[in-house]
């Protein structure tokens, strides 16, 4: 008997060439920095995000999505290559995967190849030696990426405090006059942006696929002042109960946030390393500071979405990975728990246009887009990857088939790692942000319809294997009780059975 599975996969090629768009439309995918659901769309009672949640009333949204690294360049080298962290052997900011691993085909690139003119603004790939200091041009662009001229002072000192003196704070309202060129990175690529998207519509019969990518909410938390003021910070100070590292959190899961910890405005503040914890004050200001920047680069998402033709264009929304704003007491991203990696990601396509907003709950990843995209374009379907060798495919799964309504999501599941390099977290070397070479120990994390399992396993750098029976912690989650991952279930006896399954389902996925 052919099963309903069956008929519907031997009927996909069908289905997929009778739903394809009659003409290539053009393609936006945006990118924010560090960005996690602190969205209105998302049920945020404390955002303000109003551009982003009249974008997401026509759009497509999915709640569950992880990024498959809570770390800038991996998580977006793995984006935009469609390959996990493992494939590319890139864990930290310091190889450049077609010299290092292989020359693997990423998103803008298929697109290129396949007739549409690539363009990219802002932060879309990592900066430096893991985009080989080009953004990986000319390969996945038809023109030089744009970096915005005021990116250079992102590092510098350019807050002022009560005596003038510039400092280089976390927490950074500004007045725009008062800095570099009188404008900010963000400002520069959305002016950018709709500069190249009017150009093109004005001459141009090739379709295009840009890519926008917002610095913010990353910090520093640097934008024009008014927007702080649209949150009181009496608003943050209950946000979390959590004030203590939980005791049953292996010392290896913990990231003591040092990032935060160097900045002008915390580096006095006498914070014990590593476990703190942060005044009920500071961690008040860090969630104001925050809000305040998703904020800023949704009142820029706006400007951006105004200059766009939505009949003729794709547009996808999404986050490269979340940001701990106290849960756990931790901050910043740099681990595998759910605030760390869970991003917003939120389609809108005249293909399947919706009058009102059309959740998707089933487990998403990252990994996801970029065969998505390619469906969704009507390019030749992008093979699934069957071995490391394989240029041209990817490690995800299209949505497309969910977008016009087939399949099910309720099966799959996300995999994403984090490195280490001891079992207690340390500054040197830096246990947030720790080099290839330093890395002794890979987490691997697992999420699930109902759990989060999280193994913690000797790695080898040299040859990037790992020792399955060197274990360094463990941790247990059940979402159904305990959406804040704040007990893990490990030591109690009665789901020893669970932990084992998932244990063993992991260890299939991730191989040798």
């Amino acid at each position: 008997m052919i099963t309903a599975r069956l008929l519907l996969s031997l009927m996909m090629p069908v289905l997929l060439e009778a739903a394809a768009p009659p003409r290539r439309p053009n393609v936006v995918m945006v990118i924010f920095d560090d960005l996690r659901p602190v969205i209105g769309a998302y049920g945020d009672p404390l955002a303000s995000t109003p551009y982003l949640d009249n974008f997401a009333r026509g759009s497509h949204i999915f709640t569950r999505v992880y990024s498959q690294q809570s770390l800038c360049a991996p998580s977006r080298n793995s984006l935009l290559t469609g390959r996990r962290p493992d494939t590319l052997h890139l864990y930290d900011f310091y190889s450049y995967w077609r010299t290092f691993t292989g020359n693997f085909t990423t998103l803008p690139q298929y697109f290129k190849e396949h007739g549409y003119y690539t363009y990219s603004c802002g932060k879309v790939f990592h900066p430096g030696l893991s985009s080989n200091n080009t953004d990986d041009y000319p390969l996945s662009w038809s023109a030089p990426a744009f970096r915005p001229r005021t990116e250079q002072f992102m590092n510098s000192p350019v807050c002022p405090d009560k005596e003038g003196i510039l400092r280089k704070n976390l927490i950074c309202p500004v007045e725009l006059q008062t800095q570099p060129y009188k404008t900010l990175p963000d400002i520069e690529s959305v002016a950018e942006a709709l500069r190249f998207v009017g150009s093109r519509s004005r001459h141009s019969q090739e379709p295009f696929f840009l890519a926008m990518g917002f610095h913010k909410p990353h910090i520093n938390f640097r934008f024009p002042r008014q927007f702080l003021s649209r949150f009181h910070l009496s608003q943050f100070y209950n946000y979390t109960e959590d004030s203590l590292k939980p005791p049953d959190m292996p010392a290896v899961a913990w990231n003591p946030y040092t990032d935060v910890r160097a900045r002008d405005d915390f580096k006095h503040s006498n914070i014990s390393f590593p476990y703190g914890p942060i005044s009920p004050l500071q961690a008040a200001q860090i969630r104001q500071g925050y809000y305040a920047s998703v904020s800023y680069v949704d009142d820029l998402f706006g400007k951006l979405i105004g200059g766009l033709d939505l009949d003729e264009t794709v547009v996808v929304v999404l986050g490269d990975h979340g940001w701990s704003l106290g849960e756990h007491a931790e901050w910043a991203k740099y681990s595998n728990f759910e605030v760390a990696l869970r991003v917003p990601l939120i389609i809108r396509t005249p293909q399947f246009p919706l009058a009102q907003a059309k959740y998707y709950h089933g487990i998403t990843e990252l990994l996801d887009v970029f065969p998505t995209l390619v469906d969704m374009a009507g390019l030749p379907k992008l093979p699934k990857c069957q071995s490391s060798q394989e240029l041209t495919c990817g490690e995800g799964k299209s949505l497309y088939y969910q977008l016009m309504g087939l399949g099910r999501a309720d099966e799959h599941v996300a995999l994403s790692q984090y490195p280490r390099p001891g079992m207690l977290p340390t500054k040197h070397p830096n246990s947030d942000k720790p080099k290839l070479r330093n890395i002794k120990i890979m987490g691997y994390s697992l999420r699930t319809d109902i759990y989060r399992y999280t193994m913690w396993v000797r790695f080898h750098a040299q040859n990037f294997s790992r020792d399955w029976h060197d274990v360094y912690g463990e941790e247990l989650y059940d979402h159904r009780l305990d959406s804040g991952e704040e007990l893990n279930l490990v030591p109690l006896p009665q789901f020893d059975d669970v932990r084992q399954r998932l244990r063993r389902r992991l260890m299939e996925m991730v191989g040798s």
